[in-house]
């Protein structure tokens, strides 16, 4: 049976009742980019390779996946786009593409990025939590509070200093990279590889996590 948009949700963190979004959520950070659909309480995932894609390829696929799951764009009210840290070209048209379809069809943007997501499903379990993320190898570190409030500003930490400086926090890594990180990193019994899941966007956007007013690249050196 179908939800109304005007039923109500349940959330389970904190046992707060919300509205049910409909969003489209662009994810095209790595070289396998991610597009999801949350419409009526249904979910739909569809995996691309996001090193093949332009703006206008990417618009395409989009559109595919809409008519492939039988729905329109005008069944959402919202768009998320991953902001990085990530691919120059891919967080680029990535952004470009959120930002002309939530022109388009009047709809509201949020941006997110891959250290808080990281974080999202240990809010209030943990007192600090520390987002450590692999790009161009190279590993960067965030501190983040219970709340997910950033603690500190993005950092380039060497292998050793994770293994030595680290090895007693609560570290999160993204289990989609996971073949990239170092195996001495892997084995450390503080270490929680996280599945990216699409579905904590939703609380994010509640607990006013996401950016809406300046959305830009997240870009590392």
């Amino acid at each position: 049976m179908l939800v109304s948009p005007k039923d109500l949700l349940v959330n389970t963190k904190n046992s707060i009742t919300i509205d049910i979004m409909n969003f489209l959520s662009i994810d095209c950070s790595t070289d396998t980019s991610s597009l999801f659909i949350k419409v009526k309480n249904k979910t739909f995932i569809k995996i691309l390779q996001s090193d093949k894609l332009n703006n206008d390829v990417l618009m395409k696929k989009i559109l595919d996946f809409f008519v492939e799951n039988n729905l329109k764009i005008d069944d959402i009210n919202e768009v998320f786009v991953n902001q990085g840290p990530g691919n120059f070209s891919g967080l680029r048209g990535s952004l470009a593409v959120a930002k002309g379809i939530s022109l388009a069809k009047n709809i509201n943007l949020f941006g997110y990025n891959t250290f808080t997501w990281l974080c999202s499903s240990y809010f209030g379990k943990q007192d600090f939590i520390y987002a450590l993320i692999k790009f161009r190898e190279k590993y960067y570190i965030q501190k983040f509070s219970k709340t997910l409030r950033r603690i500190s500003k993005i950092q380039l930490i060497m292998k050793d200093s994770i293994l030595q400086k680290y090895k007693d926090k609560f570290l999160v890594f993204p289990k989609s990279i996971k073949k990239e990180c170092d195996k001495k990193i892997l084995q450390l019994n503080n270490i929680n590889i996280v599945n990216l899941n699409h579905n904590e966007l939703e609380f994010l956007k509640l607990k006013g996590l996401l950016d809406k007013d300046l959305i830009k690249p997240l870009y590392l050196s």
